[in-house]
């Protein structure tokens, strides 16, 4: 089975854009061994828009040869030779977002390409093609079949944005994940209104679609924005705080979401990688039950506790407020439907909190988070 926990990785678009190069792609793989990044689960080292440098006379894709002087079989070994894993993106469309060549009646050859350079993870995007759920199956089943006839394992990352219900198919027709909505901002709360902000994408959008996911199919809210801190195009104003960055890390593995990295992992602050190197927060999202998170209580929506099930009969349970404010926050057992006596243990702090058998409280920062893990006590 492909993908059969939550693929977790880097990809380079929302720190680097049109400037990527192979350089940047080597030095990242570098960064993953030597910060511990690779030891703590990530092993995906994905290329977005614009690597591409065209088609050749025989309708062939080629990377840009100023930026990739190498090819890309050379930068996919090079990754691979650190024990990662090397991924590309392409489009449904006959174009992609940025222009480069898609996809688009070019599924068999493109997948062979990839196949032959080394290619273990395809991100799959979704302008400039008919926009029906019946070219959407058709589209990105055909891609999917063609990976398939390559013979290599090649985790398939379905973005349609979440316009034709992917949940309710991309399994069906051979993906291992689908975003569930638009590209995700370095904000809280977007100020214009956008929806695109981590309290719409990451509490809002989920709701409901905890059923789909699972073991080698996975809902995706879509890229980490931990550690942009304003230096992306998707920030605004100065992204987001550490303690907000920390929520969001904390939902995603909550939800079960595949944990893709955008910023630069080379240059990662302390509190940065603290939030991406959190192993016991990283256990959840990638524990092998695979069951997605949903919310079971909290009032108005705007102080939300949820819930976890895990394979050693654990439980995971995240406090998130969303208010401005400080708030005092109740777990009950009842909303969480368990009973008897439970070990309490914060996985931010990394300590064991209490030992309760009704209800558990915190206090909770404002756009705040208290990260859970009960244990029953048999």
């Amino acid at each position: 089975m492909l993908a059969p926990t939550p693929p977790m990785g880097w990809n380079h678009w929302n720190i680097f854009g049109a400037k990527i190069s192979s350089r940047i792609v080597r030095e990242t793989a570098d960064a993953f061994v030597s910060s511990g990044l690779r030891d703590a689960g990530y092993e995906y080292v994905l290329l977005d828009d614009l690597w591409h440098g065209g088609r050749d006379e025989h309708g062939l894709l080629y990377p840009c040869p100023h930026r990739f002087p190498e090819g890309m079989k050379a930068l996919a070994d090079y990754v691979h030779e650190r024990g990662l894993k090397f991924g590309l993106y392409s489009d449904a469309g006959t174009k992609t977002c940025a222009g480069s060549p898609g996809s688009q009646d070019h599924e068999e050859d493109d997948a062979r390409t990839f196949a032959d350079w080394g290619v273990d993870y395809l991100k799959y995007d979704w302008c400039y093609a008919e926009h029906t759920r019946a070219n959407a199956e058709y589209r990105y089943g055909r891609m999917a079949a063609a990976l398939r006839a390559t013979g290599r394992d090649i985790v398939f990352s379905m973005c349609e944005w979440g316009m034709h219900r992917p949940w309710l198919w991309g399994a069906k027709i051979g993906a291992q994940l689908w975003r569930t909505g638009t590209d995700l901002r370095d904000c809280w709360k977007d100020p214009n209104g956008a929806y695109q902000e981590i309290e719409n994408v990451g509490f809002d959008r989920q709701r409901g679609l905890e059923i789909y996911a699972g073991p080698g199919h996975w809902n995706d809210p879509d890229m980490l924005v931990v550690g942009l801190c304003g230096k992306s195009p998707t920030s605004t104003g100065q992204g987001c705080t550490d303690q907000e960055y920390r929520a969001h890390f904390s939902l995603w593995c909550m939800l079960a979401a595949p944990l893709i990295m955008g910023c630069d992992v080379r240059h990662m602050t302390a509190a940065t990688r603290e939030i991406l190197l959190n192993r016991e927060a990283i256990a959840l999202d990638q524990d092998p039950l695979g069951k997605q998170g949903y919310c079971v209580g909290g009032g108005d929506g705007l102080v939300e506790i949820w819930k976890k099930p895990l394979s050693d009969g654990n439980l995971g349970v995240g406090l998130f407020n969303r208010e401005r404010r400080p708030i005092t926050m109740t777990a009950h057992w009842s909303d969480l439907e368990i009973h008897g006596a439970y070990k309490v243990r914060d996985l931010w702090t990394h300590e064991d909190r209490a030992t309760c058998d009704e209800k558990f409280s915190a206090d909770v920062d404002p756009h705040g988070c208290v990260l859970l893990r009960l244990t029953p006590i048999r």
